[in-house]
């Protein structure tokens, strides 16, 4: 059984039904199942590190709003370098100690999820780093700062990736409706970025998200069981 357990990643912007959908296929799978939030909103985590509550805790002390964003725009540009050296060294600090958090909580749920398949469960990872960074981190080529350097390296050399990506696809419109953020531009910049990812991703599924939900989990019943079913022959 431990042999057969693999990782499964639903990707999509915000609106597609990833939580709802990976929550449901921990229930409806005819096999045992493990749901991971493997995403950046803290506010989401079902499980993090010490360290990485305390930080957001201390954020909220001090009025920042609920950590509950997707991942970073692309085309967002970048502050721009402080002019001062005892502002450009507590930046520096500061980025140096994010990075280090962020490396240790992606490598803590990576454990996780390495522990879960050790007992013969398939992961479903709602959201997953891989994804949501990749056009941020990894693709974003020589605008990337240092620790953006370093985080696309672990993302892309070090950390392992899912067996299954599978994209749930919606018009811009559609996820505009369902959560009210953002815009259109940016929500239809997003789906070319999820979409980049069939090119460096092998078992990459896309899958309609505008249907009814219950087609939708459906649809990814079946899929995870004939990846599975491959798997096992």
């Amino acid at each position: 059984m431990r042999s057969k357990a693999f990782s499964v990643a639903l990707i999509g912007p915000d609106g597609a039904g990833k939580t709802t959908l990976a929550r449901r296929l921990e229930e409806e799978l005819p096999m045992p199942a493990h749901y991971l939030y493997m995403g950046v909103s803290a506010d989401s985590s079902d499980r993090m590190l010490p360290t990485t509550r305390l930080a957001h805790a201390l954020k909220r002390r001090r009025g920042a709003a609920p950590d509950n964003a997707g991942p970073p725009d692309p085309a967002a540009v970048d502050k721009p370098r402080p002019r001062s050296a005892v502002k450009r060294a507590r930046k520096s600090v500061r980025s140096a100690l994010r990075l280090t958090n962020q490396l240790a909580e992606e490598s803590y749920r990576n454990l996780l999820a390495w522990r879960y398949r050790r007992r013969g469960s398939i992961v479903l990872f709602d959201r997953h780093y891989f994804s949501d960074y990749y056009a941020y981190d990894i693709a974003n080529g020589a605008r990337r700062p240092l620790s953006r350097r370093v985080h696309g390296w672990a993302l892309e050399r070090v950390y392992p990736r899912p067996d299954l990506v599978v994209y749930l696809d919606a018009p811009a419109e559609v996820l505009l409706a369902r959560k009210g953020e953002g815009t259109l531009e940016a929500l239809e910049r997003r789906r070319g970025d999820y979409l980049e990812l069939a090119r460096v991703t092998p078992n990459f599924e896309v899958v309609d998200a505008s249907r009814p939900l219950d087609d939708v989990a459906g649809r990814l019943v079946e899929l995870i069981s004939d990846f599975s079913a491959r798997r096992a022959a």
